[in-house]
């Protein structure tokens, strides 16, 4: 079958714009909404710290659902076969395993807002300063691979320009989050998870019964055997770097920790367990729709566009529409949590912490929106090139974040790793993780990074005599902290 490129569109230029226009006013409005609720930074950064089972599992669900989800999984699936699909279903781990670190991590930070507080007050400034900058080029990689997913997702189902596309989703989810703080973020992302959930329910559904999974599994076997191969070497490199990549995703970001910190005493472990078994089989499902692509000789201009592309070719401008509403969903669910809690993150642990100790609530409640909005512009302004694949940019980060899965962990349970093992253990596991992404392949960057770090930790906690006093994490509110003498000192 000659390879031709796709060149028609499901929806038109109109039509999309309606869709886009439609769910941005409807989400701004919501927030704006939503927002007249908080009258304190801690309503703004963290919903009042009392957020209930059902809202809870539904934002560590939707927001896990992301472009990677519903964007890369189709293109790893399309690049590795069958293995790209389950292989990515395993990043639920990371939800699943955060839920008893979600428990720990409300107990023994009752005040706290951000995971750089855990750093700082548990490994002091050299630590926290290596973490965040992972943290930043972590959420910015996120952020950038999130905006270019709404350019992509217009351009593939409309032909719509990829600028115009990536602007209009940045706009709309800066806008109520802007408005409503976590709040809003978290309840949009109620309604985007029912939403994600029954889309891609019928899409897979629609797929199935319009191509067949016989005639779908003989063309693969026929033309492309490597695809079903389950000894596939890259593929199954990619699939342990992938469980690493997200657990490290998990374990060190703010955006999990915000929301540990947000549900209430008895719902985080509880919230992370539901979440990631409802997200678990979502990748499989969209990763299944790129197997389509060969049988019916559809060949997108980039592999990252073959979800949306093959959906709206087999299904017409219903299944079109569907595929937008979903993947419009998965994005924004997913771009205001970045957007809240990296703002988060700038706010208390930079601003507050280091700059503006002084700082009134109402003060950095504002500063807290000034930050969203230049986390908007800056990333509108790196998307703008569109420098890579989503796959190649979000595995880029892997090098950084699995550096951090043993720090955090022993961090949380063991009393004995010292500051400056955890800070060389992040900082050298990102060094190595990014020598392996360029050297050999994206597919061991994460692998790689996780297992230096936990060397080096291992080595940190063998060789020290230190006894951390749990009590010092319960940093007290607008109070210097029990162990910033020890920070300075570090």
């Amino acid at each position: 079958m000659a390879e031709t490129l796709t060149t028609e569109y499901a929806l038109s230029t109109e039509l999309g714009l309606t869709l886009v226009v439609l769910f941005g006013a409807a989400w701004v409005l919501f927030g704006y909404w939503l927002g007249r609720k908080n009258k304190t930074h801690e309503d703004f950064a963290l919903a009042g710290r009392n957020v209930g089972f059902a809202f809870a599992a539904a934002t560590a669900m939707a927001t896990w659902v992301t472009s990677n989800t519903t964007l890369v999984a189709p293109q790893l699936t399309y690049q590795f076969g069958i293995w790209g699909m389950v292989g990515y279903s395993f990043a639920a781990l990371g939800l699943i395993l955060f839920a008893p670190l979600a428990k720990r991590i409300k107990t023994l930070l009752p005040n706290g807002y951000t995971s750089g507080d855990f750093i700082r007050l548990r490994f002091g400034r050299m630590s926290w300063h290596v973490f965040i900058v992972i943290s930043v080029v972590y959420a910015f990689g996120w952020l950038v691979s999130l905006g270019m997913a709404g350019g992509i997702l217009l351009e593939a189902l409309s032909g719509l320009d990829y600028h115009l596309g990536m602007t209009a989703i940045l706009i709309i989810c800066v806008g109520y989050t802007l408005f409503g703080g976590l709040r809003a973020v978290i309840a949009t992302d109620f309604i985007q998870a029912l939403i994600i959930i029954i889309g891609v329910s019928v899409i897979a559904w629609l797929l199935i019964d319009n191509v067949g999974l016989d005639t779908i599994h003989s063309q693969l076997g026929s033309d492309h055997p490597k695809l079903l191969d389950v000894l596939f070497p890259a593929a199954i490199m990619f699939l342990f770097n992938n469980i690493f990549f997200g657990l490290g995703e998990i374990f060190h970001s703010n955006v999990w920790w915000s929301r540990a910190l947000a549900f209430k005493k008895n719902v985080a472990f509880k919230a992370f367990l539901v979440g990631g078994l409802l997200w678990l089989p979502i990748p499989i499902v969209t990763g299944f729709i790129a197997l389509a692509a060969p049988q019916l000789g559809i060949f997108p201009p980039s592999p990252d566009m073959v979800g949306p592309t093959v959906a709206a070719g087999v299904l017409g401008q219903v299944g079109a529409v569907v595929v937008f509403i979903v993947v419009f969903s998965a994005l924004a669910s997913s771009l205001d949590s970045l957007l809240a809690a990296t703002s988060d993150l700038v706010t208390r642990d930079i601003y507050h912490k280091h700059l503006r100790k002084d700082a009134s609530d109402g003060h950095l409640m504002r500063f807290n929106r000034y930050t969203i909005l230049g986390l908007g512009i800056l990333t509108w302004l790196l998307c703008m090139p569109r420098i890579a694949t989503l796959g190649a940019l979000l595995n880029f980060a892997g090098a950084f974040v699995a550096s951090t899965i043993f720090p955090i962990l022993l961090g949380l349970y063991n009393r004995r790793l010292p500051g400056r093992y955890a800070a060389a253990a992040m900082a050298v596991g990102t060094a190595v993780g990014l020598c392996s992404y360029f050297v050999i392949g994206f597919y061991v960057a994460a692998l790689s990074s996780c297992a230096v770090s936990g060397l080096i930790c291992a080595v940190g906690v063998w060789r020290s005599n230190e006894q951390f006093d749990w009590q010092q994490l319960d940093e007290k509110p607008d109070s210097q902290s029990p162990q910033t003498d020890k920070e300075q000192l570090q």
